[in-house]
């Protein structure tokens, strides 16, 4: 009897180790192909992307933050999913900017098997780039995971930027239930100044209201997270999003940490650069607890 437990922990080591094979392969080799470096900020030293996953495991919510038009980063996000979806199991939920909260029926429609692709790319606006992130919609439609539209509509931003976040509050009770509560805290400081420099330190009344409509945008995403993470089922969310609305746990980050304090969050910032093959991470731990910086030299149309 002791023999055959002594095989069976053998054999379950075995296939432990087998899944872990057949799960980081493909980012094995990515990897070995010098695409991509992760940094731990905690750890103050470059990790494995197994590694990376086994961390965050752990966490409430996981923000990664992305170039948009950053083809590594969009096959490390699906390996990410498919990495915490193998520890969380259906617990794990992905959370999409990509995707505006108007439409979430007809994602939950194409995720139930109740309408097409077609009718998917017709009716829920998805991005331009959609095929970067497809993939993850696919994986998340085969496992019945559920995925959150969590931006804010550009009706409503648009509206802001050019009336001020005011103008929301004249807004029909239906449109209201697509933002977060009004009126938003539009986090005047760290995150003001840093968005100010990016518009070249110009105060006038046209930058705030562009400003206030990133505070729509942001609120919204963790307005619905928040939402989301108090479900049951619910062990983690997978958010992805533009890294400024989560580099230095800024942006939605904070404003999730206002709507669910005991909520623990993690952060990703990945982008190319290129200091890639001698990265000065020192430079970036600011940014989050993983910093992923990708080959610029790679074609982005992978």
């Amino acid at each position: 009897m002791t023999k055959n437990k002594s095989k069976i922990k053998h054999m379950l080591k075995i296939n432990s180790f087998l899944i872990l094979i057949i799960l980081f392969s493909p980012l094995m080799l990515f990897s070995q192909d010098g695409l991509y470096k992760i940094y731990s900020v905690e750890l103050r030293r470059e990790v494995s992307m197994a590694e990376m996953t086994d961390k965050l495991a752990h966490a409430d919510v996981v923000f990664f933050g992305e170039e948009h038009n950053d083809s590594v980063a969009h096959v490390l996000q699906l390996e990410l999913l498919k990495g915490l979806h193998a520890i969380h199991g259906q617990g794990l939920s992905l959370s999409m900017e990509m995707f505006q909260t108007d439409v979430q029926l007809v994602l939950d429609e194409y995720l139930a098997g109740q309408i097409t692709e077609r009718n998917l790319k017709a009716d829920a606006r998805p991005w331009k780039n959609y095929p970067d992130y497809q993939g993850m919609v696919e994986y998340a439609k085969e496992k019945g995971l559920y995925v959150l539209a969590a931006n804010a509509p550009s009706r409503y931003t648009n509206r802001v930027t050019r009336e001020g976040i005011t103008s929301l509050m004249g807004l029909a009770k239906e449109a209201k239930k697509y933002l977060a509560p009004l009126p938003i805290d539009t986090l005047r400081g760290p995150y003001y100044d840093k968005f100010n420099g990016l518009m070249g330190g110009h105060n006038g009344m046209g930058n705030l209201k562009i400003y206030q409509s990133q505070n729509v945008w942001d609120a919204t995403m963790a307005w619905k997270i928040a939402r989301l993470a108090k479900r049951r089922q619910v062990k983690q969310i997978l958010h992805l999003n533009g890294r400024f609305h989560s580099d230095e746990k800024l942006g939605t980050y904070a404003h999730l940490q206002g709507y669910a304090k005991k909520l623990k969050l993690s952060n990703i910032a990945a982008f190319p650069h290129e200091s890639f093959a001698n990265p000065d991470w020192a430079t970036w731990e600011h940014l989050g607890d993983f910093i992923i910086i990708t080959d610029p030299n790679v074609n982005r149309s992978f």
